[in-house]
């Protein structure tokens, strides 16, 4: 899986994985579904097979705001980074993040079928700041919305299943 390239989460995904706190799939535009949010995917430390994949959105000035709260509650805020993703100042959300295999992504193309990528400067400090965010969620902290250690133990079992399957 290439580096600093964005994806879309399976509707599997969601089936079977379900946890409320998952952002949501799909938005609804004009009626029609749309593959959102896109995420950003970095291995995962300890299972090559897993990926830690961080939601984005455009509501840049709601996040740059959350952001500014906490900064002021707790001197420092590392559940929320910023970056331009398409010419556009973007929130990538690790508070929203959770684990993945390649199954359920589906890279982001443009229109010539090329991958979307980021700014491997973007990238790097959205993967620092995520990985810390983790230990300090591995801690007991609440840092995290959706249950992910949960869901990383389930993707653990079917990496294992696969592996087991292929020999």
């Amino acid at each position: 899986m290439p580096e600093a390239q964005l994806y879309f989460l399976s509707d599997q995904y969601y089936q079977d994985f379900p946890d409320d706190r998952l952002m949501q799939n799909k938005d609804i535009i004009d009626g029609l579904p749309h593959s959102r949010p896109c995420f950003f995917a970095f291995k995962d430390s300890k299972t090559a097979d897993i990926y830690w994949i961080v939601p984005i959105s455009s509501k840049f000035e709601k996040f740059k705001r959350i952001e500014q709260d906490k900064i002021k509650k707790y001197g420092y805020c590392n559940t929320i980074r910023f970056g331009i993703v398409l010419g556009r100042n973007t929130a990538f959300l690790i508070q929203n993040m959770c684990p993945a295999t390649g199954k359920y992504l589906t890279a982001y193309v443009d229109k010539n079928n090329y991958p979307i990528r980021i700014d491997n400067r973007v990238a790097a400090d959205v993967e620092k700041n995520a990985r810390n965010v983790l230990a300090i969620a591995k801690r007991g902290a609440k840092v995290i919305f959706p249950d992910v250690f949960k869901i990383y133990h389930e993707l653990e079992q079917q990496v294992i299943q696969d592996t087991r399957l292929s020999l």
